[in-house]
């Protein structure tokens, strides 16, 4: 057998044209996706944010909590990031985006196989040039190569998605990551009032004692009856249960720190006392909205998406259309291993073929269907992360506007409760005062402190979001911006 050099010439090209004539058989006629991105200017926020946004002021920084100022913060914040499993799961994500992504490219290119074998057989007499009715063995090896043509980009599409899959996986490691950074402070903030609370429990628990060491001098002179007695007696047990709830709330807030830290309840034991500090003053860039589209992660993952998305409607939009390949094989095969090797033992073939879907019972309009209510979706889920972006930096911005000047006040009704308190009980101990004035001075003491520590705990965790939702210091690969500039209700073409 001779090789043909020109085995294209040979092809049947009148029925592979008569083929192509029928492709209009199954059409994508009439599917579109629909569906457009918000566009940010849009989302006007200027009189929300209002005397918080200053020109000067910049984004937060990669490591953005150091600003607390605490070397312990810091330490745990590095922890976290290092033993999470949370974002040893978003790692894992990464890899298995770029697993799909590595299979995709690989379908865009030629094939190459080998193999051998010996096989036996017996064939019947009917077949006597092959066998003659004899048991025989024959040997070959084989060569064979496969290329299934791109010729619309379909397979390029679909390894475009797959990549837009794998930068949206590796952002949102990224937004796992300063969501689990912002987590930890907003912990580290939580333990640090619950210490609070618990010295004051602690310390109210001793102000008790001494009130009902005076009031039992005050009923052994006959300036108190014993119904005062018994009224600070139960103020004593009182303040004993609540010395044992801040205890447990205190030890709540450390096994959830030690769960973010990615430890056991144990960690919690040896975590310093943290402290409730000063913020930095709020200030927010006035590039809002617009540059927040490339400073949170979840919006860009999300932008990602649209755009894999969309190629994914290329990638079947392009199964429509006639699909060529390419298929040769080439090989020895002989009865015996001595002349296996000889050239009149070679076999070949080569075997061009064009394909067109005529029919396919709807399923090919049924899966790019899919593919368009799947880039609807993504886009819907862009259009909720983006305006959940900017009303969540709205929201933590008057947030801590407004806890500041609540701190303010309620400062200032604790150094009063602390003044009255103090007369009150130069009065009673003097004996000029009576016992319900000074326990009243007491429990507004009590309340305006433990006040004071619970706005002070919710500002921490409201920067801490603030700085989350402002994206936390992210910086986007250089490839975001183009995805950035397409226009808002970018689609393929139908």
């Amino acid at each position: 057998m001779r090789l043909d050099p020109f085995p294209l010439l040979r092809f049947p090209w009148p029925a592979a044209l008569a083929v192509l004539l029928l492709a209009g058989c199954a059409s994508p006629r009439g599917l579109v996706s629909t569906a457009e991105r918000t566009d940010p200017a849009h989302l006007d926020a200027s009189r929300s944010l209002g005397e918080a946004v200053d020109p000067a002021a910049g984004w937060p920084q990669h490591d953005w909590w150091t600003a607390v100022g605490d070397p312990g913060l810091d330490r745990l914040v590095a922890e976290a990031l290092a033993d999470n499993p949370t974002l040893a799961q978003a790692q894992a994500r990464v890899a298995a985006a770029l697993a799909a992504a590595g299979g995709a490219d690989a379908a865009r290119k030629p094939t190459l196989n080998a193999g051998a074998s010996v096989a036996g057989a017996r064939v019947p007499p009917l077949l006597p040039p092959i066998a003659n009715g004899h048991f025989g063995v024959i040997r070959y090896g084989y060569l064979s190569f496969g290329w299934d043509i791109d010729l619309w980009g379909e397979k390029r599409a679909a390894w475009q998605a797959a990549l837009g899959n794998v930068r949206a996986a590796v952002v949102d490691a990224e937004a796992a990551r300063l969501q689990l950074a912002a987590n930890v402070v907003e912990a580290w903030f939580g333990l640090a009032a619950a210490h609070a609370q618990a010295e004051l429990a602690a310390a109210e628990l001793e102000r008790a004692g001494d009130f009902l060491g005076l009031t039992r001098k005050r009923v052994d002179s006959g300036i108190d009856n014993r119904m005062v007695l018994a009224q600070i007696e139960g103020e004593v047990a009182g303040d004993r249960a609540a010395l044992e709830a801040a205890r447990e709330a205190l030890r709540a807030n450390g096994y959830a720190l030690a769960a973010l830290l990615g430890k056991g309840p144990d960690r919690a034991l040896g975590i310093t006392t943290p402290q409730l500090r000063a913020l930095p003053e709020l200030a927010l860039p006035s590039a809002l909205p617009a540059e927040l589209l490339a400073r949170r992660p979840d919006v860009i993952a999300a932008r990602w998406r649209v755009e894999a998305a969309g190629r994914d409607i290329e990638s079947a939009k392009a199964k429509f259309l006639p699909n060529l390949d390419i298929s040769a094989l080439a090989g020895l095969i002989a009865p015996s291993a001595l002349n296996l090797f000889s050239l009149q033992n070679r076999f070949y073939s080569i075997a061009p073929a064009i394909g067109v879907p005529i029919y396919e019972g709807g399923a090919l309009r049924a899966n790019l269907a899919g593919k368009d209510a799947a880039r609807d979706l993504a886009v819907a889920a862009y259009n909720q992360t983006l305006v959940g972006a900017i009303n969540q930096v709205a929201s933590q911005a008057d947030a801590l506007r407004s806890l500041a000047q609540q701190a303010a006040e309620a400062e200032r009704a604790r150094a009063s409760a602390a003044r009255a308190h103090d007369l009150a009980m130069l009065r009673y101990r003097g004996g000029v005062g009576n016992f319900l004035e000074a326990l009243s001075a007491r429990q507004q003491l009590i309340a305006a402190e433990q006040r004071l520590v619970a706005i002070e705990a919710r500002r921490g965790s409201s920067w801490a979001a603030l700085n989350a939702a402002l994206g936390g210091g992210f910086t986007p690969a250089g490839d975001a911006p183009s995805l950035a500039a397409s226009p808002p209700n970018y689609r393929p073409d139908p």
